[in-house]
């Protein structure tokens, strides 16, 4: 437009724009502030045109719910937040780089597992990872899965659990010939090797507990260093000792591979808890 063009009405802006007037009538304030627009009554002038200057920032890219949950156990474990911190939300939401609605619908999420509790005149409190719920998690952790096992082992040989299980072993074994430079890899393919012997039910209550129950193990795995490598290596052994296991189709000896491990993962989780002062 050249200078001194009148503007479009702010309803005619509002259509071509595809917003509401009200962000048209604060987009035409912040102009007329800066000096590119005149407001005159209904009159709206063009009295310069904007430079490199009047542009404003694009939004922060926002992360997923999946990014979102990773930041905030991250946040958690690595800042050592004790149980009973106040959350600010709209602090966080500034810190994760989320909307505050989904930051506040996730704390929502959290809350049915008892890692965040609302407080009676609003806002949320860090329940935190205790001993106490520490050993919850691991016992809920354990009949979930065993209970995936006793399925497991009943499905007929063309279920493509089967070619699964092949190929977690083969990952299995190839990061065990490098475990001694590539341990910290174990925590993802942990995590893949739970899920796949978890996904054999279909279950949708089991998956959303297996949601929150992914996330605490997983992080705990990588945050936990201490033996880490020899801790891993001894995992992984006791993997493909489950996965023979669960082959043998035998209902007994899988559900024993199972219990040895989940106990296995049960004690490194109160380990990291003990190494870390999370032990409220």
């Amino acid at each position: 437009m050249n200078i001194g063009d009148l503007l479009p009405s702010e309803n005619a802006l509002a259509m071509r724009l595809g917003v509401s007037r009200t962000v048209v009538r604060s987009v035409l304030a912040k102009l007329d502030e800066q000096g590119i627009v005149t407001l005159e009554g209904r009159d709206k002038r063009v009295r310069r045109h904007p430079v490199d200057d009047d542009h404003l920032d694009g939004p922060p890219v926002l992360l997923t719910i999946e990014e979102l949950e990773a930041r905030f156990l991250d946040w958690v474990l690595r800042m050592d937040v004790p149980q009973g911190t106040a959350l600010n939300v709209t602090q966080l939401s500034k810190e994760f780089s989320v909307a505050t609605h989904t930051l506040q619908e996730f704390l929502s999420s959290l809350s049915r597992f008892g890692i965040v509790v609302r407080r009676p005149g609003g806002g949320w409190v860090l329940n935190g990872f205790t001993r106490d719920y520490a050993l919850e998690l691991s016992d809920f952790r354990a009949v979930l899965e065993l209970n995936s096992v006793r399925a497991l082992v009943a499905l007929p040989p063309h279920h493509g659990i089967w070619s699964q299980l092949d190929r977690l072993e083969q990952q299995h074994r190839d990061l065990l010939e490098r475990i001694e430079t590539d341990y910290h890899d174990f925590s993802q393919l942990d995590e893949q090797f739970h899920a796949a012997i978890n996904g054999v039910v279909t279950n949708r209550f089991v998956k959303e507990f297996q949601k929150v129950i992914s996330l605490v193990f997983h992080y705990h795995f990588q945050w936990n260093k201490s033996d880490e490598r020899s801790r891993n290596a001894s995992a992984i052994t006791e993997h493909l000792e489950y996965i023979d296991a669960l082959r043998g189709r035998d209902p007994q000896a899988a559900e024993a591979a199972a219990r040895r491990h989940l106990a296995t993962s049960k004690q490194t989780l109160l380990t990291s808890l003990r190494v870390n002062s999370h032990t409220g």
